[in-house]
């Protein structure tokens, strides 16, 4: 029932974002609609703990980052892929978002900051890259990759 509920909820983000740019003004968009507060944010940071718990969300791990993919473009969330992973005090994978990234941090146990941010949403432009990296705690963060899109570089 919760993967159900997870996806329709990832389809209302999705369809409430579809052909907008990747830019600061949807990532304030999202902060006022889908706001930390809200029981929309409160639905999908509880739905990610119950995916983790039943084993359809982050079922693998390596480096000490849980993660997996929960939605492939084309389905539940349109255009998107939607992937979830739990880092806790850890650098990630450098990567490239080629099309760009939307996402959300989910706090679990500490003051944890992901890329030096606080609970909430961020967006990330197409072309920019970085090591994904928490610091000061545990979190889920959820993003979105227009049409998947994500490549890895090793560095």
């Amino acid at each position: 029932m919760s993967q159900q509920q997870f996806n329709t909820l990832m389809g209302k983000l999705a369809d409430s974002i579809a052909g907008l740019p990747l830019d600061q003004a949807l990532e304030d968009r999202l902060n006022a609609d889908f706001a930390v507060g809200s029981d929309d944010f409160q639905a999908l940071s509880r739905l990610c703990a119950e995916g983790e718990a039943e084993g359809w969300l982050m079922a693998r791990e390596a480096g000490g980052i849980k993660f997996g993919r929960a939605v492939k473009p084309g389905s539940a969330a349109g255009s998107f892929s939607v992937d979830v992973v739990r880092m806790k005090d850890v650098r990630g994978p450098h990567h490239i978002h080629t099309t760009g990234e939307i996402g959300a941090i989910m706090p679990l146990d500490g003051a944890p900051r992901f890329d030096g941010k606080a609970a909430g949403w961020y967006v990330y432009g197409p072309g920019s890259q970085h090591h994904p990296t928490v610091t000061g705690g545990d979190a889920y963060i959820l993003y979105l990759l227009p049409e998947g899109a994500i490549e890895f570089t090793g560095q």
